[in-house]
């Protein structure tokens, strides 16, 4: 219980710091990171075949 509220604590003292603004930033970056590797891998797979 002790780790799961100082894990919630953590995260309050991060989103004050960059708020709203650097949470979407960072979960765009990260989706968009994600569509690189689909479309890197899938382009890969039809280079090989």
């Amino acid at each position: 219980m002790e780790n799961s509220q100082e894990n919630n604590s953590k995260f309050k003292k991060w989103f004050k710091r960059v708020g709203w603004a650097g949470f979407a930033f960072f979960t765009i970056k990260g989706l968009i990171w994600l569509v690189i590797f689909y479309f890197g891998a899938d382009t890969l797979k039809g280079c090989l075949q």
